[in-house]
C-alpha cells in the first residue's frame, strides 16, 4: 500500500515537471513568437535629391511620389522595412542614429540647391553621413549617385584620392554612350538578392562608364563590354554593381536604373530586397575583394575624344 502511494506521488511529480516543462517549452516559443512579431522593422532613408541632371525615375509630379519612391516604398511594405522618402538635404543635420541604412539616387555637386531646387546638404550633414556609415550605418546607391560630388581633376584620369562620399561608394561616374542592350556577368550568385539574375543577364539600359574603383570592392556584376556602340565602352569589363566593407558600415552600388522597366522589373526589384538586406545586417554575405580576379583590367580608362 504504502509502495504504491509512493509510486503515485513520485508518477505525480513527474507530470508535474513533465507539464511544467511543457508549459514553459510553449511559453517560450509564444514569446519567440511574439519577440518576431514586435522586432522594429528597419528603417531606410531614401535620398533623391538632384543638384545635376534629374532623372525620371526621381521626378515627383506634384504630390506623386517618383517611381523609385514607390518602388521602394512597396518592397518595404512587402518585406518588413519601413522607407522614408526626402530631397532635402537639411536631413543629415539632424538626427541619423534611428536610420538603418540610407538609400541614394542622387546626382551632382550636393552641396547646391542645382535642378531641383531643393534644400542642399550641408558640408556637416556630408560629414555626419559618412560617420554614419563608418560607424556601422548601412549605405546604398544606384545609378546617378555616382554622379554626386565628383573628385577634381580630369573625368578620364583615376584619382589617388577620390572624393571622400564617393571612396565610401567605391567608383566614380565618367560619363555614358547611347542606351543599348548588353550583357552582364554575375560574379557572385549567392550574394542576397542574385539567384534570380542567374549567371548573366542581357537588359536595355544607359550603361555608365566609371573609374576610381576602391581597391577592395567585391564585385558583383560586370559590364561586357566587347560589341558595345561608343566610345564610352572601348575599354576592357569593369564593375558594375558591387559590395564592399566601409569601416564597420556596408555598402552596396550598381549603376542600374536609368530606365523605369529596369525599376520595375522582378529580377531589379529582387537585387534590391536582398541588397536592403544585407547593407541592413539581416543578411550575411562574404565580400572579400575580388576586382583583381574578374575585372583584372577595369582601371583602363576609355578615351576622351
Amino acid at each position: 500500500m504504502n509502495r504504491l502511494g509512493t509510486t503515485g506521488t513520485i508518477l505525480r511529480r513527474k507530470a508535474i515537471v513533465i507539464l511544467g516543462a511543457a508549459a514553459f517549452a510553449a511559453t517560450s516559443a509564444l514569446l519567440v513568437r511574439l519577440g518576431g512579431e514586435e522586432k522594429p522593422k528597419r528603417k531606410v532613408l531614401l535620398f533623391t535629391k538632384s543638384s545635376g541632371y534629374e532623372h525620371d525615375v526621381v521626378k515627383r509630379k506634384g504630390d506623386e511620389p517618383s517611381l523609385v519612391e514607390r518602388v521602394l516604398v512597396d518592397l518595404g511594405k512587402k518585406h518588413g522595412f519601413e522607407v522614408t522618402a526626402t530631397k532635402d538635404g537639411r536631413v543629415f543635420d539632424g538626427e541619423l542614429s534611428g536610420y538603418d541604412a540610407f538609400f541614394f539616387y542622387t546626382s551632382g555637386d550636393l552641396f547646391e540647391a542645382g535642378t531641383d531646387k531643393t534644400p542642399p546638404m550641408s558640408a556637416k550633414g556630408k560629414e555626419a553621413l559618412l560617420a554614419a556609415v563608418q560607424g556601422g550605418k548601412g549605405f546604398l546607391a544606384a545609378h546617378a549617385a555616382s554622379d554626386s560630388f565628383h573628385t577634381p581633376g580630369s573625368r578620364f584620369e583615376n584619382q589617388a584620392k577620390p572624393d571622400p562620399y564617393l571612396a565610401m561608394l567605391g567608383g566614380e561616374f565618367i560619363r555614358h554612350g547611347p542606351q543599348q542592350e548588353a550583357k552582364a556577368r554575375v560574379t557572385d550568385t549567392a550574394f542576397p538578392g542574385q539567384k534570380a539574375a542567374g549567371e548573366s543577364f542581357r537588359i536595355q539600359e544607359e550603361w555608365y562608364s566609371l573609374k576610381n574603383f576602391a581597391p577592395d570592392v567585391h564585385v558583383i556584376h560586370v559590364l561586357e563590354t566587347e560589341g558595345m556602340e561608343g566610345l564610352d565602352y572601348k575599354r576592357p569589363p569593369f564593375p558594375l554593381t558591387w559590395a564592399r566593407k566601409h569601416g564597420k558600415g556596408r555598402v552596396f552600388y550598381t549603376a542600374l536604373g536609368h530606365r523605369d522597366d529596369v525599376w520595375t522589373s522582378p529580377m531589379f526589384q529582387e537585387m534590391l530586397r536582398g541588397a536592403i538586406a544585407w547593407a541592413a545586417g539581416d543578411a550575411e554575405a562574404d565580400v572579400p575583394p575580388n576586382m583583381a580576379k574578374v575585372t583584372p583590367h577595369a582601371d583602363v580608362l576609355p578615351p576622351e575624344k
